[in-house]
């Protein structure tokens, strides 16, 4: 890897996928670092007294971190919180998922969950390392995609999930370095990976940023026009203030000859190999309909729901999940259908316009006051046909819809800049823990800059 040297010597492991490894390391397989490999508890429903803090594998990253939001409270006995309790330096494992991206995900037990007296679920398996194995560098090693490639083969899809177990966790294979080299990778690792985790959050920033001034740009054109020097008038809404004077404020309903929702009894068992596009919500996006990824739907079925049967030019509003969101039919729909989502039919209005307007905060503000629902919002087609909204002429709607247009591409391709530069960050940071902790570089000798101080990385006693 650019900027770091290898080891002077090499070995050969003897396992093909690891390849030569550095002359004083060994390769060992994880049951030989262990001094413990349990199985976890579930317990009984909490009482309010007494209750335990089990950690699900839903509380854990596909990349390793911890992200408790909602704690799971379990009654436990005596015998199961002892036989389960989590210390700082723990690792725990997922050992059961419906997807090979978190199966085999690893995270490292801090001083701050440890101080909460926690123990972890029956889907996960906790591994304490003995006296030879730093735990940092083994979280880093077990996340890293030597170990996450074995584990995927290891487990086992007969009942449609991946399943794991101690035995099969402890054949995972690693190159080993002596414990002063784990405390040294592990130290250069926090540092470096912290630093390209900093450049990634502000790429993060950025996105963020370009999403708020690309909504604030729809919204000005839709509720302001583009003409500096037209005249105003009081919108009658006191945070939106003036609007055009000769813009109509009409309800959707009055905008379009005619609102419905899409196929909702039973759109499944439309659902064709061969077809036409059958458009659910997951398909919409902001300004936009992800057509590649749609399901199919036959011309007979089709036309046997004519009612919510696609015309190029029609809108279609995302109902469930993120309501609000919409996007213009594309020519590639016609004939298509659509399910569970509003489709507001094309009419009298420039279409590209309307949807610019649906996704403004206008609208989107009209959606959050009527939306309802816990797990997942929602909102009523009688209610969506109250929105309202300034409408132009017909001739200042398609400027404006162009505008805007034009507008979304910029900033479109602004963000997808950003994308692609977290994403090539991500790579170096997977490429260079990789390089690490296989012994690809030698770090024996990095020091952190002058200016910044390296985390300190201490053995953690086995228990």
């Amino acid at each position: 890897m650019s900027g770091f040297s290898p080891y002077p010597e090499y070995k050969k492991s003897g396992v093909p996928w690891i390849g030569d490894v550095p002359v004083t390391w060994e390769v060992k397989q994880v049951k030989w670092l262990l001094d413990n490999n349990d199985g976890g508890v579930w317990g009984d429903d909490p009482t309010g007294e007494n209750d335990t803090i089990v950690l699900r594998s839903t509380d854990q990253t596909v990349d390793g971190n911890w992200r408790v939001a909602e704690p799971a409270l379990r009654k436990l006995s005596a015998k199961e919180r002892a036989s389960a309790l989590l210390v700082e330096g723990d690792l725990v494992v997922t050992k059961s998922s419906g997807s090979s991206l978190h199966i085999g995900k690893t995270t490292l037990v801090t001083a701050e969950i440890a101080k909460q007296s926690c123990c972890y679920g029956n889907f996960m398996q906790r591994l304490r390392v003995g006296s030879g194995f730093i735990p940092k560098l083994a979280w880093y090693l077990m996340n890293d995609e030597l170990a996450r490639a074995q584990l995927d083969l290891l487990s086992n899809s007969t009942t449609g999930l991946a399943n794991l177990n101690g035995t099969l966790i402890g054949e995972v294979i690693f190159p080993v370095a002596t414990v002063a080299e784990q405390i040294q990778i592990a130290r250069f690792l926090d540092h470096e990976t912290a630093r390209i985790d900093a450049l990634i959050e502000e790429q993060q920033r950025l996105i963020q940023l370009l999403k708020e001034k690309r909504q604030a740009v729809i919204s000005h054109a839709v509720t302001k026009g583009l003409d500096p020097t037209a005249p105003m008038k009081d919108s009658g809404v006191e945070w939106l203030g003036e609007v055009p004077a000769h813009w109509e404020r009409k309800r959707l309903k009055n905008i379009s000859p005619f609102i419905t929702v899409g196929i909702v009894v039973n759109p499944s068992d439309y659902v064709a190999e061969e077809g036409l596009p059958f458009i659910y919500g997951g398909e919409v996006k902001e300004g936009l309909i992800e057509v590649d990824k749609a399901r199919k739907i036959s011309l007979k079925d089709s036309l046997r729901n004519r009612k919510t049967m696609l015309e190029a030019g029609d809108i279609v509003t995302m109902r469930v999940g993120y309501p609000g969101l919409t996007a213009v039919v594309p020519p590639e729909c016609e004939g298509g259908n659509c399910a569970s989502v509003m489709l507001v039919k094309r009419g009298n209005f420039d279409s590209g316009w309307l949807c610019a307007v649906m996704n403004s905060r206008l609208v989107r503000q009209q959606v959050e006051v009527v939306q309802y629902g816990a797990a997942q919002k929602q909102f009523n087609i009688a209610d969506a046909i109250e929105f309202w909204m300034f409408k132009p002429p017909f001739s200042e709607q398609a400027t404006i819809a162009e505008f805007v247009e034009e507008q979304s591409s910029i900033f479109d391709e602004l963000m997808a800049e950003s994308e692609n530069s977290m994403a090539l960050l991500q790579e170096r940071r997977s490429a260079l823990i990789s390089a690490a902790v296989t012994g690809k570089i030698d770090v024996r000798g990095w020091q952190p800059p002058a200016s910044t101080q390296a985390p300190e990385v201490e053995e953690v006693e086995a228990v």
